[in-house]
Order: C-alpha cells, then structure tokens, then sequence
C-alpha cells in the first residue's frame, strides 16, 4: 500500500509550524531573561533603599556633630543656656560647696579660733557657715558675671577638647576615660564674696582676681593656692561628667564622622540616584526608602538613648545626675529635632507613594477628593455670587451693629495682646474694617 504523497503546501505548512515553534521558544526565552532582569533590579532597588536610609541618617548625624559638638562657637551658644536650669544649676552649685569645704576645712578652722569650753559649738557653726556659703554658691551661679565666665570656660574647655586626641587637652583628658569640666573660675568669685561677707573665716581679706568680665586668667590656680595657703588637690573643682574608659574611641568616631559628612552626603544621592536607575518600579523603590528612613532613624534614635542611659548610670545619683541629663537633653536638643523630621520625611513619604500608588483604597480617596473639591469650588462660586449680590444690602441695613462689634473685637484683642506693636497692628485693622464696612454700606445704598 502506497503512502500518501507530500503536497507542497503540506510542506509548506510544516515549516511554517516549526518556525513558530522557534520564535516562541526565543520569545519565551527573551520573557524568562526579561523577568530575571526585572527581579534583580528590583533586588538592587530593595538593597540600595536601606543603604540609601543609613547614609541619610548617618550624615545628619555626622552633620550635627560638626556644626555643634566640633565646632567651638556653635557649641558655646548650645551649653550658654544650661546654668539658667535649675537641674544644671544645682548640680553645679553643690558640686562647687563641696569642693570649698574639703579644701577650706571649716570645722577645723573653727576649733582652732574657738575656746576649748566652746568646741562642741564648731559643728553646728559649721552647719551654718556651709549654709550660707550654699546661698553664696546660688547666687553666683545664678548670676550675669557667672554666665560669663561659664560661656568663656566653655569656650576654652572645646578648644582644647579638640586637641585630646593628640593629648594635649588640660581642660578634657581621654587617657583615663574621663571628662573634667574646670569650675575653678566660679570658685574664685565665690571665694571673692565669702572673703567680704565673712572676713573672719580666712582671717584676712584674699586677694583674688574679679572674673566678671569673663575673661579667666592662665594662673589663676596659682593665685586661688596663695590666697588660701593651701595646695589644691590636683583635681579640684574639675567636674567629672562622663567616665567610662570609652571616651577617645568615642571621639575618634566623631572625628572620623565629621571627615566623612561630605562622603556621606554624596552617598546617599547617588545611591538614591541609582536605585532609582535600576528600579523598574520607583514608586515602590520611594515607599521603601521612607519605611527604611523612619526604621533608620528610630534605630539611631534608640542607640543615642541607649548611649545617654550609659553615661546617666556612671554618674551618681540624684543632684548630679539630674544636672547631667538636663545638660545632655538641652546639648542634643538639635539632634533629636532631626531625628524626628527624619522619621516624618519617611512616614510622609510612604504614605505620599502609597496614595499615588494603583491600588483600590488610593484610587477611591483621590477620585472623592476630586469630587469634593469640585463641590467645594461650585460651592465657593455659589456663596461668592450671593455675596456679591446680597451681601452689600445686609451691610447696609447692619452698618451700625458691624461697626460696633468691630470696636469690641479690637478691644478684647488690645486686652489679651500686651505689646505695643501688637496693639498697633490692631487698631490698623481696626481703621481698615471700619472703612471698608462703611464703603461697602454707602455703596449699597447709592
């Protein structure tokens, strides 16, 4: 039996067949390496996001450190303020009588002025000269001279703290994980007032220079020894804020921060930049940004607090305590004022990406805000055009009650605003809603 014979169109057709076998199985091929490309780039997308976020937040950081922590005259004008609190205030006046006591010895002083029938007085006398050299102490600190001299203090305790990582700091030392603030100065301006309030507990007038000016001479430990006749004990008056064996590692990682802000800065755009490149879908890569912004932020957030509950636990508590942490929230005021913009940027930013978005819940909130604000703008043209044609008849016929509850207006407002560029700006709306009222009447009228 013969078989069927092969017609050129059947042939025809079999090729025809095999090469649309062949084209998709290359257009198969072109779809799978299609979507293999569109999974990495999303990949990277989602990889660059978070790493976007940390530069951000790590150059705010940076940023911060050195426009306040490193730089002298902007940390001046942030620890100017402290003194004015009383936590901080406290602190250091009951750190400074303590200090004069322990190298005064009063109680001493006085069983040795005392008769021997008298000398189970010298403890309760001491309790009140300690008393009033407390009061001395408070007053001084709360003083202008003191806020001076506390301004210029600082400034040469930063200027000098710069240089601790070469170990040239007197004021800062690091070799022993320690940091000494110098409250010689207030010392010797309380010294100064105990010498003229209570001559007869040194015995003579002290001859100590007057440091309202703010400016601290160089010798003046030499001179506060010789006043006193005593040898001062190496660490006097230096209030010790932070110990914790950590600080140069702590500072050498501002330092290298503050070299690495401009990096930092460049990162993250181009980072951004590129994700944003790569993304096949940049409204998603946005929204990560945002979620990793805010987590970023938080976590920076966290690590500070968790940095400041270190440095609270090493100081002892109550008084001193208290004053470091309200030093420590007014210095870092700033950077936590950017931490929370960070965290809205972020939150605003997914929120902003997710609305845009083609889901069904920002579909149906943009199509209703469309819809109320064309309700809202016939609405407005509805009232303006009632306004326009009613409303100067109602001025008319309620000319003199308008006018009378403008003059009440200003006068309850004259009375809450106590300034007199508050009271003037008041009586020019005054005069100004006075005659446009009687214009708008007459008009009417006419």
């Amino acid at each position: 039996m013969s078989s069927p014979r092969t017609t050129p169109a059947d042939a025809e057709a079999a090729r025809l067949r095999d090469e649309v076998a062949a084209l998709r199985g290359r257009l198969d091929d072109r779809r799978r390496r299609a979507a293999l490309r569109a999974a990495a780039r999303r990949a990277a997308a989602a990889v660059l996001a978070p790493v976007v976020a940390l530069a951000v937040v790590a150059g705010t950081v940076g940023l911060w450190a050195a426009a306040t922590a490193l730089d002298t005259d902007r940390w001046v004008r942030a620890v100017a303020p402290l003194p004015q609190q009383p936590a901080v205030a406290a602190a250091v006046s009951r750190y400074a009588t303590d200090q004069l006591f322990d190298v005064l010895d009063v109680e001493r002083r006085l069983r040795a002025v005392l008769p021997d029938q008298a000398a189970f007085a010298a403890g309760p006398l001491t309790s009140q000269v300690r008393q009033s050299v407390a009061g001395t102490v408070d007053k001084v600190v709360g003083g202008e001279a003191f806020q001076r001299i506390w301004v210029e203090a600082n400034r040469r305790l930063h200027r000098q703290a710069v240089a601790v990582l070469d170990g040239t700091s007197t004021v800062v030392t690091a070799g022993d994980g320690h940091v000494r603030i110098d409250l010689l100065p207030l010392i010797n301006q309380v010294l100064r007032q105990l010498s003229a309030q209570m001559p007869t507990l040194f015995g003579r007038r002290l001859s100590l220079p007057d440091l309202t000016s703010g400016q601290i001479p160089d010798n003046l430990r030499r001179r506060v020894e010789a006043a006193l006749g005593v040898t001062l004990p190496a660490n006097f008056a230096q209030f010790t804020v932070y110990d914790g064996g950590r600080l140069r590692a702590a500072q050498e990682a501002v330092v290298v921060l503050r070299r690495s802000v401009a990096g930092l800065a460049a990162a993250a755009v181009g980072l951004l930049a590129l994700a944003l490149l790569v993304s096949p879908g940049r409204r998603r890569t946005l929204a990560q940004l945002g979620i990793w912004l805010v987590l970023a932020a938080v976590a920076v957030t966290a690590a500070l607090r968790a940095a400041r509950g270190e440095l609270l636990a090493a100081v002892p508590a109550g008084t001193y305590r208290d004053g470091v942490a309200a030093a420590t929230s007014t210095v870092t005021a700033l950077l936590r004022t950017r931490g929370e913009q960070l965290v809205w940027l972020g939150a605003g930013l997914t929120v902003v990406m997710y609305l845009v978005g083609p889901g069904r819940l920002p579909t149906w909130l943009r199509r209703a805000v469309a819809r109320g604000g064309r309700a809202v703008a016939r609405g407005t043209r509805s009232a303006g055009r009632a306004l326009a044609g009613r409303g100067p008849a109602w001025v008319r016929r309620h000319l003199d009650a308008l006018r009378v509850a403008g003059v009440v207006a200003a006068a309850a407002a004259a009375l809450l605003l106590g300034s007199w560029p508050a009271l003037l700006a008041v009586a020019v709306l005054l005069a100004g809603y006075e005659a446009a009222v009687t214009l708008v009447g007459r008009g009417a009228r006419a």
